[in-house]
C-alpha cells in the first residue's frame, strides 16, 4: 500500500516547513506593502494634478503620464507578479500570460521613457526660461506624452503578439515533492526572451534613455549654478531705504542685534546644496533600481542557467520598486505637491488667501504675503520705502526656487 507522501513527512522536517510558510508569509507582506505605496502614491499625484489648478501647468503633465504608468506598474504588472513569485507557478493561464508579459514591458518602458521626458522638459525649463512658453506648449507636451505611450506599446504588445519575445521552448516547473514517475508539471509565466528581443527591448526601454538622462542632469545642474550665481549678484539688497530705516526709526522693544558677518549657509548657498542633493537622489535611485536588471536580463537571454531564479525575481522587483520611489522623490519633495496632498488627506482644507496682512511696529511695517502654493514671504518696509521693493525680493526668490524646484 502506498501512502500519501504527506502522511510519511518526519516531525523533523516540521520546522523547516514553517520556516518556509514564515518566509513565504513576509515576502508576501513586504511586496504587498511596496504595491500599496506604489499605487496610493500615483493615484495621489494623479488627484492633486487633476483638483489642485495651480498644478495644472504643462510641465506637470509630464508628471501624470509618469505616475499613470506607475501606477499600471503596481496594479497591472506587480499585482500578478506576486501571485505568480509567491505560488512558484502561473495560474492565470497561457494567454494572459502574453498580456501580462506585454504590460510590463509597457508599463516599465513608459515609465522610463516619461522619467528622461521631464528631465528634458526642466533642461529646456531652465537653459530658456524666456522661451519654454513658447517651445514647450500644451500641444507639445500631449504629442510628446502620446509619442511615448506609443513607443512603449510598439515595443512591447507588437513583438509579443506576434511570438517574437520567446524561445521555442517554455519554461515548465517541475514539482520535486511527487515521485520521479509521475511529477506533475506547472507552467510558468517568466521573461524567458530571445537574445534578440532583449537587447533591443533594453537598449529603446533603459540604455538609451538613461543616458539620456544622465547628460541631461550634468548640463542642468551645472545650469543651475550659473543661475544661482547671477541671481546671486543680482538680488544683493543695497544698504539704503530699507537697512537704514530698520536701524535709525523702528520703534520696537527689542534693540537690533549687531550685524555679522555672513555665513556660507546663505540662502543660495542652500539652494546650490539642494540642486546637488536632488539631482544626486533623481538620479541614483534610478539608477540602483533599473541598471541590476536590465544588465542581467541580457545575460539570461544568452545564457539560461546562469543566473539564478530567485535573484532575478529580486532584481525585477527592485525595478518594479522604482514606480512606488518616483511619487515621493518628484513629487513630495516639492512643496506645491505637499500642500496639495496635504488638503486632500485632511478632506479639502480651505486653501490660502492671497490678500497681505499688515502689521505696525512703530513707523517699521511688517507685510506679510501669501503665496499661492502655501508659503510665506515677509517684507519690513517704512513708509518711504515702496512695495515694490518687497516685490523685487519676491521675485528674485521666486526665480530662485523655480530653478531648485525644476531640478
Amino acid at each position: 500500500m502506498i501512502l500519501p507522501q504527506s502522511n510519511l513527512t518526519d516531525r523533523g522536517d516540521l520546522p523547516e516547513d514553517a520556516f518556509s510558510l514564515l518566509s513565504v508569509l513576509l515576502v508576501g507582506f513586504l511586496l504587498s506593502i511596496l504595491i500599496f505605496l506604489s499605487v496610493a502614491g500615483n493615484v495621489l499625484v494623479c488627484v492633486a494634478i487633476y483638483t489642485d489648478r495651480g498644478l495644472r501647468r504643462i510641465g506637470n503633465l509630464f508628471l501624470a503620464s509618469l505616475a499613470i504608468a506607475d501606477l499600471f506598474v503596481g496594479c497591472l504588472v506587480m499585482t500578478f507578479a506576486g501571485v505568480n513569485d509567491l505560488l512558484g507557478y502561473w495560474v492565470f493561464g497561457p494567454r494572459f500570460c502574453d498580456t501580462w508579459i506585454a504590460f510590463d514591458v509597457m508599463c516599465s518602458t513608459a515609465s522610463i521613457l516619461n522619467l528622461c521626458a521631464i528631465s528634458l522638459d526642466r533642461y529646456i525649463h531652465i537653459k530658456d526660461p524666456l522661451r519654454y512658453g513658447r517651445w514647450v506648449t500644451r500641444r507639445i507636451a500631449v504629442a510628446s506624452i502620446a509619442t511615448v505611450w506609443l513607443l512603449a506599446g510598439l515595443i512591447s504588445f507588437v513583438p509579443i503578439s506576434l511570438g517574437l519575445h520567446r524561445p521555442d521552448d517554455p519554461l515548465v516547473y517541475s514539482d520535486g515533492t511527487q515521485p520521479a514517475d509521475i511529477f506533475q508539471e506547472y507552467p510558468t509565466c517568466a521573461l524567458d526572451l530571445t537574445p534578440t528581443y532583449a537587447i533591443v527591448s533594453s537598449c529603446i526601454s533603459f540604455y538609451v534613455p538613461c543616458v539620456v538622462m544622465l547628460g541631461i542632469y550634468c548640463r542642468l545642474y551645472c545650469y543651475a549654478q550659473k543661475h544661482v550665481k547671477s541671481i546671486r549678484a543680482v538680488t544683493k539688497l543695497p544698504d539704503t531705504s530699507i537697512a537704514k530705516s530698520f536701524r535709525t526709526k523702528s520703534r520696537c522693544n527689542k534693540p537690533p542685534k549687531p550685524q555679522t558677518k555672513l555665513k556660507p549657509t546663505s540662502p543660495y548657498h542652500v539652494s546650490d546644496h539642494k540642486a546637488a542633493i536632488t539631482v544626486g537622489v533623481i538620479m541614483g535611485v534610478f539608477l540602483i533600481c533599473w541598471v541590476p536588471f536590465f544588465c542581467v536580463n541580457i545575460v539570461a537571454a544568452f545564457c539560461k542557467t546562469c543566473i539564478p531564479d530567485r535573484a532575478f525575481q529580486v532584481l525585477t522587483w527592485l525595478g518594479y520598486s522604482n514606480s512606488a520611489f518616483n511619487p515621493i522623490i518628484y513629487s513630495i519633495f516639492n512643496t506645491e505637491f505637499r500642500e496639495a496632498f496635504k488638503r486632500i488627506l485632511t478632506k479639502g482644507a480651505r486653501a490660502r488667501g492671497n490678500q497681505p496682512s499688515t502689521s505696525e511696529c512703530g513707523e517699521l511695517r511688517s507685510v506679510v504675503v501669501h503665496k499661492r502654493n502655501g508659503s510665506t514671504v515677509e517684507c519690513n518696509i517704512s513708509p518711504r520705502s515702496s512695495a515694490g521693493s518687497c516685490q523685487v525680493g519676491m521675485a528674485a526668490q521666486k526665480h530662485r526656487d523655480t530653478i531648485v524646484s525644476a531640478i
